[in-house]
C-alpha cells in the first residue's frame, strides 16, 4: 500500500500545473527551410559550430519528419500538436474558427503553456507571418495569426518597412515586390544586421534580457524564428568566404523521377532572377546556389550561437529546455527539384535537436523516426505538465531518456497526396488512388518506386495511413 500511495503521489507531482519560479524555461528556435545541412548531421563541408555544440549537449534526431513541406502547414502542426490542412494560411483559418467557435478549438502550444503560468514571447518567423499578423503588409493588429497564444508577438522591420518586406528581404532594406527583379542569391558586405535575421536576433536578445529580469519570476516560453536559409539566399559576404573555393560533393539522384510522383517544376525558385540560367542544366550555376545556401546556413548558425551565448551569460542555461527545429527540408537539385513542396525525403526530413540540463546520454544521437507533432507532448513531459488529450503526437521523453528507444511511423501530407515513412519504406498515396512505394532498405532509396512489386507492404502501409489520417 505504501508503494501504491508513493506512486500516486509521484503521478500527481508529474501532472502539477506550472507556476513555481523553479519551473524550467523553454527556448524554441525555428529555422526556415533548413534541411539537415549541418556538420552534426554528417555534412562535413558545412560550418555550423554552434548548432553542432547544441547537438553535442543534447539529443539530435537524425530521422525527424515534418507534417507538411510548406512553412504555414508545418508550423501549424508544430504549434498545435495536431495534423492539419496543407496551406500557408492554416493558422489564420484556425484563428477564424476560434473566433466563431471558441469552445471547440483547442489551445495552441504557447497558449497551453501560457495558461499554466508561462510568459510566452515570439520573435521573428515562428508562425507563418513574421510577427504573426495579417493584412496587406502583415502588420494589421486586427488580424492575429495565433490569438490568445503570446504575451508578445514581435517583428522589428527596420529598413524593410514591414513584416512582409522582412520575409523575403535582401541586404539594406531591399524588399521583394516582383520576384523576377530580385536576385535568387546575394552576398553583400556588412555586419549581421544588413539582413533581416540580424534584427530578429537583436530583438530576441532584448526579449531574453527582459524575461530574465521578470520581477514575477515566471518561467518563459521564448520562440525565435530565423528566416534564412529561406529564399532568396542572401547572407553577409563574410559567411560566403568559407565556401567560395570549397569542394562540394556531387548532388545525389539529380534526375527528374519517372512516372507519377509529387515532383514539380520548382516554381518558387524559378520565378527569381536567375540571369537566364537553369541549375538543372548548368552545373556551375547549381554549385553556386548550393554554396550560397551553405552561407545562409552558417549565417543562421552564428545567430543561434549569439542567442545561446546570451542564455549562458544570463545564467539561464541550467534551467532552460532548448528545442531547435527546421520547419521542413529543401531540395538542392535532388530529383531535379530546387525547393520544397514534394513528399520526398528531401522535403520532409529536417533537423530536430532537444537539449536540457541533466539529460541522459547527452550527445548520443538517435535514429528513431519521429515527427513534428511530437514536440508539444514532449515539452509537457519535460516540465511535468499534464498533456492535453487533443494532441495527435507522441511524447519523445522515452527517447530522450534512452536514445535507442524505438520511434514510430511519420505521416505527412500536401494538397493532392499523403505519405507514411517507416524505418524501411515510404508509401505515397495520391488522391486518385495512385501509389508510390519506396524501399529504403535498398541503396537507391527514393529513386525508383513500385507498389505492384510488393503489394502486401503497400496495402499494409496504406491501411495504417488511412487509420491515422482518415
Amino acid at each position: 500500500m505504501k508503494f501504491i500511495l508513493l506512486f500516486a503521489a509521484l503521478g500527481i507531482a508529474l501532472l502539477r500545473p506550472v507556476s513555481a519560479s523553479d519551473s524550467p524555461n523553454i527556448l524554441l528556435l525555428c529555422i526556415d527551410d533548413l534541411r539537415p545541412e549541418l556538420a552534426c548531421y554528417g555534412v562535413d563541408y558545412i560550418q555550423s559550430p554552434n548548432i553542432d555544440a547544441l547537438a553535442a549537449s543534447g539529443r539530435m534526431f537524425s530521422r525527424h519528419y515534418v507534417q507538411a513541406p510548406t512553412c504555414g502547414a508545418s508550423r501549424y502542426a508544430l504549434l498545435t500538436g495536431r495534423y492539419g490542412i496543407y496551406g500557408n494560411m492554416e493558422l489564420f483559418n484556425r484563428a477564424k474558427r476560434l473566433k466563431s467557435d471558441p469552445k471547440n478549438i483547442p489551445p495552441s502550444m504557447p497558449a497551453w503553456f501560457r495558461q499554466h503560468g508561462y510568459t510566452t514571447v515570439s520573435v521573428g518567423k515562428v508562425s507563418h507571418h513574421p510577427g504573426g499578423r495579417g493584412g496587406p503588409d502583415w502588420n494589421d493588429p486586427q488580424q492575429i495569426e495565433m490569438p490568445n497564444s503570446w504575451d508578445r508577438h514581435l517583428m522589428t522591420s527596420g529598413d524593410w518597412q514591414h513584416p512582409r518586406g522582412i520575409m523575403h528581404g535582401l541586404a539594406h532594406g531591399e524588399i521583394r515586390e516582383n520576384p523576377k527583379q530580385m536576385d535568387v542569391f546575394q552576398s553583400a558586405k556588412g555586419n549581421d544586421e544588413i539582413y533581416p535575421d540580424g534584427l530578429i536576433t537583436d530583438e530576441a536578445l532584448q526579449q531574453m534580457r527582459l524575461l530574465a529580469a521578470n520581477t514575477e519570476k515566471k518561467p518563459f516560453f521564448l520562440a525565435v524564428g530565423l528566416i534564412r536559409p529561406h529564399l532568396p539566399f542572401g547572407a553577409p559576404a563574410k559567411y560566403m568566404d568559407a565556401y567560395r573555393n570549397a569542394q562540394l560533393p556531387d548532388t545525389p539522384h539529380p534526375d527528374q523521377p519517372q512516372g507519377k510522383t509529387t515532383w514539380h517544376k520548382s516554381g518558387e525558385f524559378m520565378r527569381y532572377n536567375r540571369w537566364g540560367k537553369n541549375p538543372n542544366n548548368d552545373e556551375e550555376f547549381a554549385l553556386q546556389i548550393r554554396k550560397h545556401y551553405a552561407a545562409c546556413v552558417t549565417y543562421a548558425d552564428t545567430l543561434v550561437g549569439r542567442i545561446l551565448k546570451q542564455l549562458d551569460d544570463l545564467k539561464l542555461r541550467d534551467n532552460t529546455i532548448i528545442v531547435l527545429w527546421g520547419d521542413h527540408g529543401w531540395h538542392l537539385g535532388e530529383q531535379a527539384v530546387w525547393g520544397k513542396h514534394t513528399l520526398f525525403e528531401e522535403s520532409l526530413r529536417s533537423p530536430l535537436i532537444i537539449s536540457y540540463p541533466g539529460m541522459a546520454q547527452p550527445g548520443v544521437n538517435t535514429a528513431s523516426i519521429v515527427e513534428t507533432i511530437d514536440i508539444f507532448p514532449t515539452l509537457c513531459d519535460l516540465i511535468k505538465l499534464r498533456k492535453p488529450d487533443f494532441l495527435n503526437g507522441t511524447s519523445l521523453f522515452p527517447i530522450l531518456k534512452q536514445a535507442q528507444t524505438p520511434g514510430h511511423p511519420a505521416y505527412s501530407y500536401k494538397g493532392n497526396a499523403k505519405t507514411i515513412r517507416t524505418g524501411t519504406h515510404r508509401l505515397i498515396a495520391h488522391k486518385d488512388g495512385h501509389l508510390e512505394l519506396y524501399d529504403h532498405s535498398k541503396p537507391d532509396g527514393e529513386i525508383h518506386y513500385s507498389a505492384t512489386s510488393d503489394p502486401d507492404t503497400a496495402k499494409a502501409l496504406l491501411k495504417k495511413m488511412q487509420q491515422r489520417m482518415p
